[in-house]
């Protein structure tokens, strides 16, 4: 990979550049690590059995295919709005702009009301037995608070969170190497996958939902008006935290399937937690389920502060209504943008159970994915007038392909699910073209024409 070299420029924006490269890095980092891990590892062992690495594995992989790509994107075009921006530069396309950035907001919104599905459920009840549809409106409405305070606020939780759900699972790897040392745990079972399927079609359809555990980190590319020195910090912080998630992720997998059987895995919310219990280490349960609990918020945090930035950013590209652009005078937040984006994961969360919105998230975002990486191709021929990123042509090429093959592998009803949020997105951008055609016919009417001629005169 290399960089092109011009001079460097940080372009206008009306947000505040606040976020430094350790500060980025542990915002990808938090996203990555809280978006699945915590709570779909009994998901995944549904599809591989004890093979909860290899899917793992493949998904990182396929991961850092569209990686390269925004990190070429991004620091090209360091606008607020992410794929939506690209894929206007692109195709020259309103609706098919529209539908890539709405694409990113319902998998941002599924996405978070997943999260606080999860957040809700085992982990919460060691410590207090209430219901999972209240607890996640108010958690979620407890994350729209932090979001409007300020960016630097939200990121400086963020990176105390980060470490958190960092060391839970270096806890979760620790303590299992202590109980195999022990003489405990299974090691034979991290080559183990349901009987009666291939090994090839089980990683396959296991990595379907492992790449749930890597999305997040396209979300960074909604905050690039708010880096410092984007062209040399986003690509260093992009790779280093899908490295670091990777390798951790991994290592957890490994764990997870040395611990407790495939079946034991599925049966919980709280896999992580039962992997602990079951090495009989003593580690209290509610000190793990703090951690666990405190990853998938953290996650839902840097999930919502995507989505109020990726609408505001089309807002401001007129794809969607003038008054979600609106920013608090003070804090620089697009306050509007966050209200309406925590009401529409509020409504999620009456509808669709953890696996289902996932693997919707993984549908919506693998079109968002391929848009990018096509757009990388298209826009090779666009010369810009500051340096930036450039990644070997062969990776968006294989990226294409890695979006339709996971294509390929989803369930109908998530098509269907995918197709209905895309179908209310549709609507949404004609009603929205409707709106800005009544404004601009309120401009033009006779009498102003009237005055504007007779001022010419």
């Amino acid at each position: 990979m290399t960089t092109e070299i011009a001079p460097a420029a940080e372009t206008p924006t009306r947000l505040r550049r606040a976020i430094t490269g350790p500060l980025l890095f542990a915002f990808i980092l938090g996203d990555v690590l809280g978006a699945g891990i915590y709570a779909l590892m009994g998901v995944l062992s549904e599809k591989v059995g004890g093979m909860l690495w290899a899917p793992l594995l493949l998904a990182l992989l396929l991961a850092l295919l569209t990686a390269g790509s925004y990190a070429e994107l991004v620091t090209k075009y360091p606008k607020a709005g992410g794929a939506a921006v690209f894929a206007e530069r692109a195709f020259h396309s309103p609706l098919v702009s529209f539908l890539v950035g709405f694409s990113m907001l319902a998998a941002g919104v599924t996405s978070a009301a997943g999260l606080a599905l999860a957040f809700a459920g085992d982990y919460l009840s060691t410590f207090v037995d209430l219901p999972t549809i209240p607890v996640a409106i108010a958690f979620l409405a407890v994350v729209a608070a932090l979001n409007a305070r300020g960016i630097r606020e939200s990121l400086g939780a963020n990176l105390v969170m980060t470490a958190i759900e960092l060391s839970g699972l270096v806890i979760v790897v620790a303590v299992v190497a202590m109980f195999v040392g022990g003489g405990g745990g299974d090691i034979s079972r991290i080559t183990e996958t349901p009987e009666g399927t291939s090994v090839a079609l089980s990683v396959l359809a296991g990595a379907v939902i492992a790449y749930y555990s890597f999305v997040g980190f396209e979300t960074s590319a909604n905050m690039i008006e708010e880096v410092k020195d984007p062209r040399r910090t986003y690509p260093r912080a992009l790779f280093a935290a899908l490295f670091t998630a990777g390798a951790v992720y991994v290592l957890v997998g490994v764990a997870s399937s040395i611990a407790l059987p495939a079946a034991d895995l599925q049966e919980s919310s709280g896999p992580l937690l039962a992997v602990v219990e079951a090495t009989g280490v003593s580690v209290p349960s509610w000190l793990f389920s703090l951690i666990a609990l405190i990853a998938v918020a953290n996650g839902a945090l840097l999930t919502m502060i995507m989505v109020s930035r990726l609408t505001y950013g089309m807002s401001e590209q007129k794809l969607l209504p003038a008054v979600l652009s609106r920013v608090l005078p003070k804090r620089k937040t697009p306050w509007v943008a966050i209200l309406a984006s925590t009401l529409v994961a509020m409504g999620l969360t009456l509808v669709g159970d953890l696996a289902t919105l996932a693997e919707t998230v993984v549908l919506l975002l693998l079109f968002v994915f391929l848009s990018a990486n096509v757009s990388v191709l298209v826009l090779r021929r666009d010369r810009v007038d500051h340096d930036h990123f450039r990644v070997w042509t062969f990776v968006p090429v294989l990226g294409i392909g890695s979006c339709i093959l996971l294509l390929t592998q989803q369930r109908p009803i998530v098509w269907l699910f995918g197709a209905i949020l895309l179908a209310v997105g549709a609507l949404l951008s004609l009603l929205a073209r409707w709106g800005r055609r009544r404004a601009e016919d309120k401009t033009h009417t006779p009498d102003t024409e009237e005055k504007h001629h007779d001022e010419a005169r």
